[in-house]
């Protein structure tokens, strides 16, 4: 179970104004494969760098700042010189979602065979699943800006990820919702390893507080290509919760209106970083008035969101989510290579405890001042722009934020307060 604080808002991102905003067009970019890799995991010139993003899919919409904040990185890196000697090149592939299994691994095919050294993704947590034990086996480093699931904890030496596992927002989610005095949860998930794993720590969490999961226990789930929520939302509501939380993805904009629909009040809602989404667009006004979400990560400065903005295609962004956990892990991979001299996985995944803090070392942030350290001897601790701990001996965050974000009116969510949470 985590540790809990409240903490003030912005308090991760001290430091990240030194960035300029003037900050010219991003890095180099390309969906198709140029100058293949000589060697397993990385090529023998520049660091290449791959993502295995939701460009497509039920995660579209976390893929804008997903990518932003990988571009982001990279240009701040070349900007100060690149690693190893040359710029880092970096080739943006879709995951999809769990649905379309085959365009994840056609992607990752596709960057083994570019010579990438390292590949930031997935979103979804089944996603990696389906596709880690081929990256490890091509001795490539995964690092996950966005999985939770906790069957990921540990699973491989060349498997990182920026974002906290699901013992850190499950528990910051149920305890906001014991917060509220919901006693009686009922809980509408599909059947999708993030899902079970977010519930099981949540129902974890209520039950020892002396609450109850009227509905949502191992065996409720729904299939991920359900269509009627009907008479799913007719069952949950048969066991009268006081609250009810959703954990799904896309599913989520036919199930609020059936609940809704049903008489279910917004404000007993509840929903986690896979569906706490702009919901402008999708229902009328006043639809989700009072509903709460959790999303993983501190809530990004005006620096820094306009620094994501200032890379983003189009200029804007319509969320920020798991930007900060993207360049994070960007930059780490990068400070992992120059530390071991190497562009290649296998040198990468050695290093990356290391510059994460892990050992300790002389506090750093941004590029070209922890480059600075290291081209000096120093050891290092990355200071980073999401807030996320050094990584523990099953390479998660040791500690992370949790933003807690409310909606209005107008079916957007706005950010409340966010936590601080050890695992």
């Amino acid at each position: 179970m985590a540790r809990w604080k409240t903490i003030a808002r912005g308090a991760a991102f001290a430091g990240v104004a030194a960035l300029s905003l003037a900050a010219c067009a991003g890095s180099e970019s390309s969906d198709d494969a140029t100058d293949g890799g000589d060697a397993a995991g990385g090529s023998g010139d520049g660091l290449k760098i791959g993502t295995l993003l939701p460009l497509t899919g039920s995660l579209a919409f976390l893929g804008p700042p997903e990518v932003a904040g990988v571009d982001l990185a990279v240009q701040e890196i070349n900007e100060a010189g690149g690693v190893n000697g040359a710029d880092v090149e970096v080739i943006h592939k879709d995951s999809s979602d769990t649905d379309n299994p085959q365009i994840a691994s056609q992607s990752v095919s596709d960057l083994i065979s570019d010579g990438v050294g390292a590949i930031i993704g997935a979103a979804s947590s089944s996603v990696s699943l389906n596709v880690v034990d081929d990256i490890a086996a091509a001795g490539v480093v995964q690092i996950s800006p966005a999985n939770t699931s906790t069957a990921l904890s540990g699973y491989s030496d060349f498997y990182f990820r920026t974002a906290p596992p699901d013992t850190v927002q499950g528990s910051a989610l149920a305890n906001l919702i014991l917060d509220d005095g919901i006693e009686n949860l009922g809980i509408l998930l599909f059947a999708d390893d993030y899902a079970t794993s977010l519930r099981d720590v949540v129902q974890g969490v209520v039950e020892e507080a002396g609450g109850t999961i009227t509905y949502g226990t191992s065996g409720d789930e729904f299939q991920t290509d359900a269509q009627n929520f009907e008479s799913i939302v007719q069952d949950v509501l048969a066991t009268s919760p006081d609250g009810i939380l959703i954990i799904a993805f896309d599913q989520t904009k036919a199930v609020i209106p059936a609940l809704i629909g049903a008489g279910y009040p917004a404000d007993q809602l509840y929903l986690t970083d896979g569906n706490t989404a702009d919901y402008s667009a999708d229902f009328e006004e006043g639809t989700m008035t009072g509903a709460q979400g959790t999303i993983p990560g501190a809530n990004p400065s005006e620096d820094f969101a306009a620094l994501l903005e200032s890379v983003a295609d189009g200029g804007s962004l319509d969320s920020f989510a798991y930007g900060a956990e993207s360049y994070d892990a960007t930059m780490l991979a990068a400070l992992a290579a120059v530390k071991g001299g190497a562009n290649d996985g296998q040198t990468i995944a050695d290093n990356m405890a290391a510059v994460s803090g892990a050992t300790g070392g002389t506090e750093c942030t941004g590029f070209a001042d922890c480059l600075e350290l290291l081209e000096s001897g120093e050891e290092i601790f990355y200071q980073s722009v999401s807030g996320v701990g050094p990584f523990n001996e099953d390479n998660d965050p040791s500690s992370a934020y949790v933003g807690v974000y409310e909606y209005g009116d107008d079916n957007v969510q706005t950010w409340v307060k966010e936590v601080f949470g050890e695992v």
